[in-house]
């Protein structure tokens, strides 16, 4: 019961990421490709490859040799792009860190991925110096100037030749952090083949014109945010950087740019499609809007496509698959779903208790395979294993059936992960950092629907002493990113688990539910 996509037209070519990007730039010259939306600085094609290239030189100066990681912890701006596309021309691999990470949550992940360089900006250079305070041989690289700490502008500067790395498909390019299909996050190994040839699927199926221009928004630490970015500039675009989303930045940039795609999630969609805001901005500009990494009604679907004007259509994916398995294809939109495989991409759905495949229209785990496939989870074979067969089906967690035509249509999860605003929380970090509260005897955390953000964390808790449930709200808040705050901590007096002791969350979650509608 095997769904395929169409056979992928054009080959992959022995190019690196950064190889691609830039031969593609030079054929675009003095064409528009970065707008700073805060700050109006632009950057043409030229001037673009020409730093890509000075940041790989300087790199390279400082001691970088292939194989380091370069760790970005900077909200989106070109010097994301610059360094990222940097760091992977001087054989090099990269991988995000969210901006609004505490230093604890930064430092995690710097000792994952062994990074020996991190850019970030003065703004966030405290929570850096946090971080890598019992780190040692990690470079710290500023878009700015401080003590302890090499400029940006004098990475660029370096008169160096550029290093002649080798166009090693097969190397590693980036190590994106998610949360998979369980558990704490952890770094996605995606190889220089994976990106690359998600590019070209996603061509094949969108065929955007060169005239595109994208607003990113989306944070580039996200494989989201990222693969579209790339995406622009392989194909000759102008791509518009907003450094977060906020209503009326975003908005004013449409307008003002002329923004012509949009790639957003739920949260983002619902907004453009019932907030009065939106009526006081021109955005008669777009032509097409995209939404993925999460699941999202038809009825939402069709009012923001009566809003705006132009086609709203979904997609699928996860950052274990290089950013996307399914998309709408050009006037074959189907509503509810997540549109068709791409190219040279194969599915299954198999049920996840026999692990036997479910015919068309029934629900199970969507597994697939295809050139996007990510190499496994970093530092952890055994996960990895869970993952990907040995067959080369990677399991997403993710529920859902496809029709008789190959339209995908998304129904669950299995995954225990808590899906706030398209970001992932881990129900183990939160019970983790709960169980550390003097007060607290046993915990468990569930996601709650919610309409705007699609779930929220809520805790329950067995306490060993009196303790204010807002106290302890907060307490857990100051510890942890805003997407992982709890909404809401009930106090119970045992926690439901099974014989061999995990947390029986199917009977919380029917027990949250009849409390919220009681």
């Amino acid at each position: 019961m095997i769904v395929e996509g169409e056979a992928l037209t054009a080959r992959v070519p022995p190019l690196t990421l950064p190889q691609l990007v830039r031969r593609n730039a030079r054929g675009y010259g003095e064409k528009t490709a970065v707008v700073d939306a805060p700050t109006e600085r632009r950057y043409s094609y030229a001037e673009l490859d020409r730093l890509i290239g000075r940041f790989a030189a300087g790199l390279v100066a400082l001691g970088f040799r292939p194989g380091d990681v370069l760790l970005l912890y900077t909200p989106n701006q070109a010097e994301w792009l610059i360094a990222a596309l940097g760091a992977m021309s001087a054989g090099g691999v990269v991988s995000g860190a969210n901006s609004q990470y505490g230093a604890g949550e930064l430092e995690h992940q710097l000792r994952e991925v062994r990074a020996r360089f991190v850019v970030t900006t003065p703004a966030l250079l405290p929570t850096v110096n946090g971080a890598v305070a019992k780190l040692s041989g990690l470079t710290v690289l500023l878009t700015g100037e401080a003590r302890g700490t090499v400029s940006f502008a004098s990475v660029i500067a370096s008169t160096a030749p550029e290093p002649g790395a080798p166009a090693d498909l097969e190397a590693r390019a980036a190590l994106p952090f998610s949360s998979g299909t369980s558990g704490l996050p952890k770094g996605v190994i995606l190889t220089h083949r994976n990106l690359v040839a998600n590019l070209l699927q996603c061509h094949q199926v969108r065929r955007t014109p060169h005239d595109l221009v994208w607003l990113a928004y989306l944070p580039m630490f996200h494989i989201y945010g990222f693969a579209f970015a790339l995406y622009g500039l392989v194909i000759g675009g102008t791509l518009v950087t907003l450094p977060r989303f906020e209503p009326q930045a975003f908005l004013a940039a449409i307008q003002r740019y002329r923004v012509t795609q949009l790639s957003v999630v739920p949260p983002v969609l619902q907004f453009l499609a019932l907030h009065p805001l939106v009526d006081t901005y021109d955005l008669s500009s777009l032509v097409n809007v995209g939404c993925g990494a999460a699941p999202l009604g038809s009825g939402m679907e069709q009012r923001a496509c009566e809003r705006l004007k132009c086609p709203v259509e979904q997609g699928y994916g996860m950052t274990e698959s290089s950013a996307v398995i399914t998309m709408t294809y050009p006037g074959r939109a189907r509503p509810g779903s997540c549109g068709q495989l791409l190219p040279r991409t194969q599915a299954r759905v198999v049920d996840p208790l026999t692990q036997t495949d479910v015919g068309r229209g029934v629900p199970g785990e969507i597994w697939f395979r295809g050139p996007q496939a990510f190499q496994g989870y970093l530092n952890n074979a055994e996960i990895t294993a869970r993952t990907i067969t040995s067959e080369g089906w990677v399991r997403t967690g993710d529920v859902g059936y496809f029709d008789a035509d190959g339209y995908l249509f998304i129904t669950d999860r299995l995954k225990e992960l808590i899906k706030v605003k398209g970001f992932q929380v881990a129900p183990a970090e939160l019970e983790a950092l709960l169980l550390t509260h003097p007060a607290v005897l046993d915990a468990a955390v569930i996601g709650r629907p919610d309409e705007r953000s699609g779930e929220l964390p809520v805790a329950f808790v067995v306490a060993r002493e009196p303790i204010d449930g807002a106290a302890l709200k907060d307490w857990v808040a100051r510890r942890v990113i805003d997407y992982k705050h709890l909404c809401e901590i009930v106090f119970c007096e045992a926690i439901p688990k099974s014989p061999s002791g995990k947390i029986l969350r199917r009977v919380l979650r029917a027990q949250d539910a009849q409390r919220v509608t009681a």
